[in-house]
């Protein structure tokens, strides 16, 4: 068995979710993949792989031979590129999209750092967090926060990024502090955030121990981006749920109040998805584990 073969096909099958398809992908017969996949369990002596009529679910050893499988993948494709570029730096134009709150807030200003280092890369950056067709739209690469919807991409993890409530010191002066999070259905007013993609409201919820509580409360103000939700807060519309690198800034000037700090807020995942194409051109893949690299050095400051 070629096990870099086996895995190239595990991979694909469960990145594309079918046998079938995983098989179009790789331009090889359906029987190829079922027999690298059935061998590499055979050799493992573990299932990697229930199957259904209709759905491909990962076992929890098949979870974790995956996301090894997808690092030697990415490392062997590294090592390619390395070779091949040896002679030469990445040059060229990438384009990307991300939402406007990493861009603004993370990527944008450590970008210094990336152009420094890779002088002869352009990056035309589009702001969106939308489900897109990254081939039809010629983009390279997203950054996605959230649950990823397009199931033909290659995601990688960059972590997960921390909820916090809070308020500001002049709506508090007006309608008093809450203590606890069922406070806030009794004479207080929530900034209610909205998905760009669905226009579906978020429902944010908070979780201390054993117990999960949802945030309630009446609203007069409801946005569908973050940016414009922290903005609110700040001029003291109501209390505001949103990614605590937005707030930091704000809790530190003593312009937010962080609420219920004995309770946790939801942490929302952050990836960097690109086309089912693992052979990335190396001026994508620097800027790929760039930002996957700034993103977590983001999350252990």
């Amino acid at each position: 068995m070629d096990k870099l073969a086996a895995m190239q096909a595990f991979v694909r099958v469960v990145d594309s979710g079918t046998f079938t398809r995983a098989a179009d992908l790789m331009n090889v017969p359906k029987s190829t993949v079922t027999r690298l996949v059935q061998e590499l369990e055979k050799e493992l002596g573990v299932r990697l792989l229930h199957r259904t009529s209709r759905h491909l679910t990962l076992t929890q050893e098949g979870q974790a031979y995956y996301e090894g499988s997808i690092r030697v993948l990415d490392d062997v494709g590294s090592l390619d590129s390395s070779v091949l570029s040896a002679a030469r730096s990445p040059k060229g134009k990438i384009k990307v999209e991300l939402p406007g709150s990493l861009a603004q807030h993370v990527v944008v200003p450590a970008m210094p750092e990336f152009f420094a280092r890779y002088p002869d890369v352009q990056v035309e950056m589009n702001i969106g967090n939308r489900p897109v067709d990254l081939i039809a739209e010629n983009l390279d690469c997203v950054l996605r926060l959230g649950p990823l919807l397009n199931d033909s991409l290659i995601a990688r993890p960059a972590g997960t990024l921390p909820l916090v409530t809070c308020a500001s010191q002049t709506y508090l002066a007006r309608h008093g502090t809450p203590q606890e999070p069922a406070d806030l259905s009794q004479g207080h007013t929530i900034i209610r955030m909205a998905s760009p993609r669905s226009g579906r409201d978020f429902v944010f919820q908070l979780t201390r121990d054993e117990a999960v509580v949802k945030i309630h409360g009446a609203h007069q103000l409801t946005v569908n981006d973050s940016g414009a939700a922290l903005a609110a807060g700040v001029a003291g519309l109501g209390v505001l749920t949103t990614y605590a690198f937005l707030v930091d800034p704000h809790l530190q000037s003593g312009a937010l109040q962080r609420l219920f700090p004995a309770w946790k807020g939801d942490r929302i995942p952050v990836h960097i998805a690109y086309p089912a194409n693992r052979h990335l051109a190396s001026k994508v893949r620097v800027f790929v584990d760039w930002a996957i690299d700034l993103l977590h050095r983001m999350q252990s400051d």
